[in-house]
């Protein structure tokens, strides 16, 4: 289970990271049996792989875990009170994001990894993801959507009925008042 405070790095280094010539995954794992896993990485228009490590604490930052630095740019996605205590240990060459900006460029490094396999490995995560996306909750969440919005626009549709029947109402009125403005005058007059 995530934390909270992965789940808000992950939200950000997404919404900082996807336009229309970027393309992402998270917990892409490498090759068709990957012991490396990468926390998220993206493909753009322009050929490169980005890869980016999410670490929330300083001891998920000095772990053993390996880190799957495999892109041609690589980050690190941290806190801000994290990026503090470990700025002075990020690798050369290795950029940084904190909040959803990069405060550290990563330089271009040679892929470590076949580009095939990269692709290979990032269409079976997304695959992967997909298949979840259907499986899960969401169905019940898309479900619900559709209800308010079935109720959104009944409800519409009856407000839509009474400024008819109001509009109707205001004319009769009008036109009664003219009436009645006519025979005042007729009657005044003749």
């Amino acid at each position: 289970m995530k934390t909270e405070e992965t789940n808000k790095l992950e939200k950000e280094i997404y919404n900082a990271t996807s336009n229309r010539s970027t393309f992402g995954c998270f917990e892409v794992t490498i090759g068709w049996y990957g012991k490396k896993r990468v926390d998220y990485m993206t493909y753009n228009t322009k050929g490169e792989f980005r890869c980016y490590e999410i670490k929330v604490s300083l001891s998920d930052f000095k772990s053993k875990a390996k880190i799957s630095f495999v892109g041609d740019y690589n980050y690190y996605v941290l806190t801000s009170e994290l990026y503090e205590k470990v700025k002075e240990d990020i690798p050369k060459g290795i950029g940084v994001y904190v909040g959803g900006l990069c405060v550290k460029r990563a330089s271009r490094q040679p892929l470590k990894i076949d580009k095939e396999i990269l692709f290979g490995s990032m269409i079976r995560s997304l695959s992967r993801e997909y298949k979840k996306n259907m499986n899960s909750e969401n169905k019940k969440y898309l479900a619900r959507l559709n209800r308010d919005i079935a109720d959104s626009r009944r409800s519409t549709e009856l407000k839509n009925r009474e400024l008819i029947t109001l509009r109707h109402a205001m004319r009769e009125c009008l036109e009664r008042d003219k009436i009645n403005q006519i025979n005042d005058y007729v009657y005044k007059n003749w």
